[in-house]
């Protein structure tokens, strides 16, 4: 059977990968640490379920705007000016099936063939995919530990051609958790600006900073960068609603009518009872406590896991400033990220997401987006596998 060649250029989501292996084998039986998922553990709040509820109640059940409801489109924009002092208006709005779709609808929107992306590493599973299937060129910046796995106004540039079309920025970063600084945005600000490139900043785990830290967008740096960005997002990791696929786009209102277009010829609208419980996240006043409780216990859980991996012997890690993961460097093993992760996995039944998928082969990735106790059971387990392994006889 023949295949379009953009499909079998693509390479399979491990982080998917893992947490369906796990799941397997949970199912028959077996005591697995699952550390591999990307979402909450945390049930959706109850205020978000409700609003569903009731519009499932009222009957709202048909097509709905292609761009998203006008009430939730609003509410979106309001909350980007005023949290992120980023003055969009409704029209700047689309609202997709999950911050992916968001992020596909701007590939779409922009890429053409031969077009160069620039992607600083480690990063996001699916960024590098998404150009290719547009035809796009990923172009990989490598950072490294020293410089907190963050890249550098001078390394951009260094990578910027005369094809390059996009930047891909994503704090608080996945899979490293870590968070740029305001002045560390300004100074990468200035660059793209000099060479008149786009940026796609990628917010979804904004509200998941922790400590003193805060969260800065890229766009609200002055009006020529405002210009330049897209602004990717949804309520999938703040919020617990990962299965509810809400998410969306802001950005020229020229960029997001393309995108829009796009999208009605894909999906149309996102479900009109799922919005309704995004105009819910959005607006009610218990939101903000809510989700300033589920970023304590993330808080607490990364100070555990940071604890427990400074004990370990063999491994290196930046502590994580945002999200829900850590970064593993597991370089002085000797092993590839895969090899790493599937002799966790068989000898003490701990998944990990081997960082090969994240283009950091000598790393693996654990969320800690689970129960304190499943933590501290693999952590135990971890640091029995690292202190007994032999590793001179592998």
């Amino acid at each position: 059977m023949h295949l379009a060649r953009r499909v079998t250029e693509l390479t399979p989501s491990l982080t998917l990968a893992v947490t369906a292996q796990a799941a397997r084998l949970k199912a028959q039986g077996v005591d697995i640490c699952s550390l591999g998922a990307g979402e909450p553990d945390f049930d959706t709040p109850d205020f978000i379920k409700e609003a569903a509820h009731t519009a499932l109640d009222r009957g709202e059940t048909k097509y709905g705007p292609v761009e998203g409801h006008p009430q939730l489109r609003e509410a979106i924009a309001h909350k980007l000016a005023t949290e992120n002092q980023l003055p969009y208006q409704a029209k700047n709005i689309l609202v997709t099936n999950g911050g992916k779709q968001s992020l596909y609808n701007l590939m779409m929107t922009l890429v053409d063939p031969g077009d160069e992306v620039l992607i600083p590493a480690p990063y996001w599973v699916s960024y590098p995919e998404m150009v290719i299937l547009c035809g796009g060129v990923p172009v990989i910046i490598p950072t490294t530990r020293s410089t907190s796995y963050k890249v550098t106004p001078e390394r951009l540039e260094s990578y910027i051609s005369a094809r390059t079309r996009l930047v891909v920025l994503n704090s608080p970063c996945n899979p490293t958790g870590m968070v740029y600084s305001r002045e560390e945005l300004v100074a990468l600000a200035r660059v793209m600006v000099r060479h008149d490139l786009l940026v796609v900043s990628d917010e979804i785990y904004e509200k998941l900073v922790y400590g003193d830290l805060t969260h800065t967008s890229i766009g609200s740096l002055g009006e020529e960068i405002f210009a330049r960005t897209i602004v990717s997002n949804g309520f999938s990791k703040a919020y617990a609603m990962t299965g509810w696929r809400l998410g969306y786009l802001a950005g020229p209102e020229a960029i997001i009518q393309a995108a829009s277009s796009i999208q009605g010829h894909s999906t149309s609208n996102v479900a009109t009872f799922v919005q309704r419980g995004g105009i819910a996240a959005l607006s009610d006043p218990s939101a903000p406590e809510t989700i300033a409780g589920m970023r304590t216990v993330f808080a607490q859980r990364r100070d555990l896991v940071c604890d427990r991996l400074a004990q370990i012997p063999q491994v290196r890690f930046v502590r994580p400033e945002g999200a829900f993961y850590v970064l593993v460097d597991i370089s002085q093993t000797g092993f590839t990220s895969q090899q790493f992760c599937e002799k966790l996995l068989v000898t003490e039944q701990i998944a990990a997401v081997p960082g090969i998928a994240f283009g950091a082969d000598d790393h693996i990735r654990l969320s800690y987006a689970t129960a304190t106790a499943t933590l501290e059971k693999a952590l135990d387990r971890l640091a029995r596998f690292m202190h007994s392994y032999q590793w001179a006889k592998r």
